[in-house]
């Protein structure tokens, strides 16, 4: 087994995280179901490559996410930070006290839980009871609590990632900046990395990785989703450059993204000036700290050609984390498909990969490029004959500023296709996956230098804490329908029980404008004469020389796929 820990740092990528285990806690039940889809139970997927056994004080086992999850204090909303499942109590404080007068403590009310949570706590009140043996067992409050009011509710008010979380968390998982409020001023780089420094943070936070990394026996790599668009990305980078130092030959994978509601606000010059030049430092710095680099975050995922099968509300972060986690859960697939021996053939997965080889597959090529396009099919289109023409074309970026009809003949990628269908809502074998993607290269204008296909049978679950996210064209197992359905232009799980999912992840002279953009606003903001973002920078803790320094690591990236001298990021 090769062993993943997964890092999620802020508040977007907690979003995206909670979605991502949802995915994988719904595939755990579904394939214990007796009554679940035969896909669901045989999918090839080893699950241990991202979760842990334990046990707790009780000798109950327990099977939990290797994950370190890191964000605002209070970010948690009901949901203690450690866990439901070790019942573990704070330590008292064994603080000398010297105050001989009168002390006072004030303690906040907990926060009410809503109905989707008070349903997954009456679910475990009923199994505890039947494991038990007990006869009044109360099912009635279960009863009064159903699907539908479970997924309006979540629909109308999602305030905190754990709101539709089904997931039990490790102790050692969830980490709170204590003292850093999600209402305080945490919008630049610089504060991030006094964050990490500050209050012994960097030194817990490093703990909780080392207690999961150190019980792996192989472990393949680090996963990790940041939030880049305030003070965590300065976390971030202080975290990846602790990780750097002490695991050296680990390879982390970034997933870098953007929340797309953060694009609605009006900003005057001296705010588009401050978040241009923190959006450059914040990739500069953070790309030197990772073997691969996976920009996500369109401006405006509603208008884009990525959901043209969905319904997104973009001031919702439960909506487009959704989409996000979705294109995680397919491009990571590979990484945990189940190896079949030299001369057998899994009638389930094919195309299994590890982190390290996805790397050098993408990054280790003669360009070395490691700034990588995600494009996803969502869902993945049908395989029949008149539909193989369009299903390239069907995978849309939900990478930003990525230049269309690029013709690059050392391009290279690989394709994660999963829970593909032909015609009607027929599941397609793993071989017609193969010669659907071979006919449908043989028809395209151009291919890449080099492909790599992974391929399971098995399609992305949609758990009941899903939003309202799919179109009236999108069928219940994910199958696109002529006619649109009647009634209501939102559907969610209750509705739509799977879908089928194609992803990509290329490295193409296609990123060349987001590159030039982080550029070239850094050249202009913070590195020419009389830039009027050095001050800024000043204050974030950067000198002269290292931002001559970030400027020319992105200068490389750029010289990479276009190797032109005027991209030197030496000042006049």
């Amino acid at each position: 087994m090769r062993e993943i820990v997964t890092i999620q740092v802020g508040n977007y990528a907690n979003f995206i995280g909670s979605h991502f285990w949802n995915f994988q806690d719904e595939l755990l039940g579904l394939a214990e179901s007796p009554e679940s889809d035969q896909v669901f139970k045989n999918h090839s997927l080893d699950m241990d490559v991202l979760y842990r056994t334990g046990e707790t004080q009780q000798g109950l086992l327990t099977y939990t996410p290797r994950m370190v999850s890191v964000n605002f204090q209070g970010s948690l909303g009901s949901v203690s930070s450690r866990g439901s499942l070790y019942n573990q109590t704070p330590a008292k404080s064994l603080d000398v006290m010297t105050w001989k007068g009168k002390v006072t403590t004030h303690a906040s009310e907990p926060l009410r839980r809503n109905l989707f949570l008070q349903s997954l706590s009456e679910e475990e009140q009923e199994l505890v009871g039947q494991a038990n043996d007990l006869d009044n067992v109360n099912n009635n409050s279960q009863a009064e609590i159903q699907d539908k009011d479970i997924v309006e509710c979540l629909e109308s008010d999602v305030q905190y990632w754990t709101d539709f979380s089904k997931v039990h968390y490790h102790p050692q998982s969830l980490y709170e900046l204590s003292g850093l409020w999600a209402d305080q001023d945490f919008d630049n780089y610089g504060l991030g990395k006094e964050a990490f420094c500050g209050h012994q943070h960097g030194e817990e936070i490093d703990d909780r990785l080392r207690f999961f990394i150190e019980e792996c026996d192989h472990i393949q790599g680090i996963q990790c989703v940041v939030d880049d668009s305030g003070g965590f990305s300065g976390l971030s980078a202080m975290f990846l450059e602790s990780i750097a130092d002490e695991y050296p030959n680990v390879p982390v994978l970034l997933y870098n993204a953007r929340n797309p509601s953060l694009h609605m606000d009006s900003k005057g010059r001296k705010q588009a000036i401050s978040r241009n030049l923190h959006d450059a430092v914040s990739f500069s710095r953070l790309s030197e700290l990772c073997k691969l680099i996976i920009p996500v975050g369109l401006p405006s995922l509603s208008g884009s050609r990525a959901s043209q099968f969905l319904s997104i509300k973009d001031e919702k972060p439960y909506h487009s984390s959704a989409v996000y986690a979705s294109a995680l859960h397919s491009f990571s697939l590979p990484f945990r498909m189940k190896q079949s021996g030299p001369s057998a053939e899994s009638i389930c997965t094919s195309g299994a990969l590890d982190m390290y080889g996805i790397v050098q597959m993408l990054a280790g090529q003669t360009r070395q490029n490691m700034v990588t396009i995600l494009d996803v099919a969502m869902p993945a289109p049908s395989l029949s004959d008149r539909a193989q023409q369009s299903f390239l074309g069907n995978l849309q970026p939900l990478t930003p500023d990525v230049a269309a009809d690029v013709e690059d003949f050392h391009a290279v990628e690989t394709m994660s296709i999963h829970g593909a269908v032909t015609s009607g809502s027929q599941r397609a074998s793993i071989n017609e996956v193969k010669d659907a993607v071979e006919a449908a290269y043989d028809n395209s204008v151009t291919r890449p230098k080099f492909s790599h296909l992974s391929a399971s049978t098995c399609p992305l679950p949609i758990p009941l804490p899903f939003p309202l996210i799919f179109g009236k064209m999108v069928g219940q197992h994910g199958e696109l329908l002529e006619t649109p359905i009647s009634g209501s232009s939102y559907r969610g799980s209750l509705e739509v029980h799977s879908i089928p999912m194609a992803t990509r992840l290329r490295s193409s002279t296609a990123v060349l404008p987001f590159l030039e953009s982080k550029l070239g606003n850094l050249r202009r903001f913070g590195i020419e004469r009389g830039a009027l973002g050095a001050p800024l920078l000043q204050s974030w803790g950067f000198g002269k020389d290292e931002v001559e320094d970030l400027g020319e690591v992105l200068s490389k990236m750029v010289m990479t796929l276009k190797p032109y001298p005027q991209y030197s990021s030496d000042s006049d």
